[in-house]
């Protein structure tokens, strides 16, 4: 694999619906993510972006071709990579009878880290997400933004490889889900991480990507390419335009 830390090769994805009826979600889906890049995965609902989400987290098995990260098959070795990836939800997935600081330690406690590393580590990490003074909230006492920023923290304590983000600042008010890519995206520089962000918003993708790639149906890859710096704003709305046209056409770039 070389620096190639995931490896999507030849994927179809088919879920079954009652006793005859099948649908295909994902067909011929290759790519590969070498370590370090930040990827984002744009596409229509229903072309399949959250099945290859779950794929990738290992929820999923493909149902033809191979997903191999770090050489490994996710699905199979699913115990293994329990502290390797890290995942940020659409919504916060937090447990409601537990604090901010007691959800920030969930991954820890699963892999039986010792009460004082758990708590030092949370709390640098709901430190660095602008959290102080809300460690002992419960998640109804907290905003949207707030709990996304827990889940965030949630998914950082645990120091994956891998950071996979799905839909994860598109259910918040633009102010807040600007803030949020911004950190997201600074946190990514400092530590390294290797990241998947699957996304419906295009300019979400241009501003959060080094990469793009553009899915159409059923779950193909239409395009994946390198995102440039935009000099302009009118540079990246017409490149957000050409993105789209892709995306209408479901025609393969090459």
């Amino acid at each position: 694999m070389g620096d190639k830390i995931i490896a999507v090769d030849s994927v179809k994805k088919v879920f079954k619906i009652g006793r005859k009826q099948e649908i295909t979600v994902a067909e011929g889906l290759s790519f590969q993510v070498a370590k370090g890049e930040v990827i984002c995965i744009v596409g229509k609902t229903g072309c399949g972006k959250s099945t290859i989400f779950n794929m990738l987290l290992g929820l999923e098995p493909p149902t033809e071709g191979t997903i191999r990260i770090e050489g490994r098959d996710p699905h199979k070795d699913f115990q293994y990579f329990r502290t390797k990836i890290g995942a940020i939800f659409q919504t916060d997935r937090l447990l409601p009878w537990r604090d901010s600081l007691a959800n920030a330690m969930i991954g820890l406690e699963i892999v039986e880290k010792s009460r004082e590393i758990r708590e030092k580590t949370a709390l640098k990490w709901l430190h660095r997400l602008g959290l102080d003074g809300f460690e002992k909230a419960y998640p109804y006492q907290l905003s949207g933004g707030m709990r996304q920023r827990v889940g965030m923290a949630r998914a950082f304590t645990v120091n994956p490889a891998i950071l996979l983000a799905d839909e994860a600042f598109g259910h918040l008010d633009q102010v807040t889900s600007i803030q949020l890519r911004e950190i997201f995206l600074q946190l990514i520089k400092e530590t390294g991480k290797t990241c998947l962000v699957v996304t419906h918003n295009i300019r979400e993708a241009i501003e959060i990507g080094r990469r793009l790639i553009v899915l159409g149906k059923p779950g193909r890859v239409l395009l994946d390419e390198k995102i440039e710096k935009f000099s302009t704003e009118a540079e990246k709305s017409e490149y957000e335009e050409r993105i789209l046209s892709v995306i209408d056409r479901n025609e393969v770039c090459y």
